[in-house]
């Protein structure tokens, strides 16, 4: 029986010790803490080596119950927009007041000749379509051939059609379905403040009240308390299971005992939330790399979704981010923010048409029901002040 014991023993600490050398390469970069971290973390961390072994970090992991009922404040939380197509008309009347004025301006006293057509150009321009799409749209326009008497609204009818178009190339759902081995893995990216964490919240709240999945959250952005904390609320919220770990914590092992975890409980979907931390590419490239890395242990299709957040009003400097980011790690999907925020929501068009990734969702506010699946036609022709 002693026997026994011990050789159980041995082999569970070989196991052990195999497993950490997965987490813990000792090629891996060192990855540091960023200057502009909380002001609240101990400055101790900066000095953090990132080198717990696999069961110090599971000791440190917290997690919640999942709920046997919807809570309250989400489950009865009534809608009081009108429905989600009025969201998105109010989220984009900044956008489609501007192109809708526009073109009213553009085609009541004109003809739509090659020259009218030209300044309808700049008015897509200023509207952060890009030149690029803009240009494109005014060819398709020109080839329609409008006759002199067209009126602004079948300029906005046809403009609506070739925005549709556009974002009907690459329109795919995003897949939540479980896979053979394991939960449906996503991996959520983007700048800090482009409401990343949200969007992993309404998208689990989605998930588990809507499509009946079992949901688990990780808190993998481990540089900033604050993303932990907004998170935390939103699990509470959810009453979905979060994992997550100390300030500083190494974000690889977080991710990969959170996959173990999920597999374990016969989790349906599992997101991990990820740093923003753009001002040290080589930093967040390593982070992004060795997350991917390690999940691939468990199972080689993981991550099955790799999605990024952006900011509307960010404008076109969300071209540049996905830019950026697709150079780090190989993005599925998009989901965009804020676009009730600004006159911006043109960019959603240009994203499309230059990356030609889908866009998965769309957020028009604050509320847990103003981030949606996106819907191309809906969102073409409240764009140009369309009714949908």
């Amino acid at each position: 029986m002693l026997f026994w014991r011990k050789k159980n023993k041995n082999a569970r600490q070989e196991r052990e010790e195999a497993e950490d050398k997965i987490i813990h390469n000792p090629n891996d970069p060192a990855i540091e803490l960023p200057v502009e971290y909380d002001s609240d973390i101990d400055p101790e961390f900066e000095k953090h080596e990132l080198n717990e072994t696999e069961n110090e970090v599971i000791d440190e992991l917290e997690e919640i119950p999942y709920a046997k009922s919807s809570p309250t404040s989400v489950s009865k939380k009534e809608d009081l927009g009108g429905g989600w197509l009025s969201r998105l008309t109010g989220g984009l009347s900044k956008s489609s007041g501007k192109i809708g004025s526009g073109l009213g301006d553009l085609f009541s006293k004109k003809k739509a000749d090659a020259q009218t057509l030209e300044e309808l150009e700049d008015l897509l321009i200023s509207s952060d379509l890009g030149p690029t799409t803009a240009a494109n749209l005014v060819a398709a326009l020109k080839d329609r051939k409008f006759d002199k008497e067209n009126t602004a609204l079948e300029v906005q009818e046809a403009l609506a059609e070739e925005i549709s178009t556009i974002l009907k190339r690459n329109e795919k759902e995003l897949n939540v379905t479980k896979s053979e081995n394991g939960p449906r893995t996503i991996l959520v990216c983007g700048v800090n403040g482009v409401g990343k964490t949200t969007t992993i919240g309404k998208l689990a709240y989605q998930f588990h009240y809507r499509q009946h999945k079992k949901v688990m959250m990780a808190a993998g952005d481990t540089f900033r308390a604050a993303a932990i904390e907004q998170l935390q609320i939103w699990a509470d919220r959810t009453k979905c299971p979060l994992i997550s770990s100390e300030i500083g914590a190494d974000s690889a092992a977080l991710a990969y005992n959170a996959y173990e975890k999920a597999v374990n409980d016969d989790v349906d979907v599992l997101m991990i939330d990820t740093a923003g931390r753009l001002h040290n590419k080589a930093n967040l490239m390593a982070e992004l790399e060795k997350i991917s890395r390690v999940l691939k242990k468990k199972d080689e299709k993981v991550p099955h979704e790799v999605i990024l957040v952006l900011d509307a009003t960010t404008g076109q400097n969300a071209i540049s981010q996905v830019e950026t980011f697709s150079s780090i790690v190989k993005l599925s999907g998009l989901v965009v923010t804020k676009l009730d925020g600004s006159a911006k929501g043109g960019v959603v068009v240009a994203l499309a048409d230059k990356f030609g990734l889908p866009i998965y969702a769309v957020g028009v506010g604050e509320d847990i029901e103003d981030l949606q699946s996106f819907h191309p036609d809906e969102f073409a022709r409240t764009l140009v002040g369309l009714s949908g």
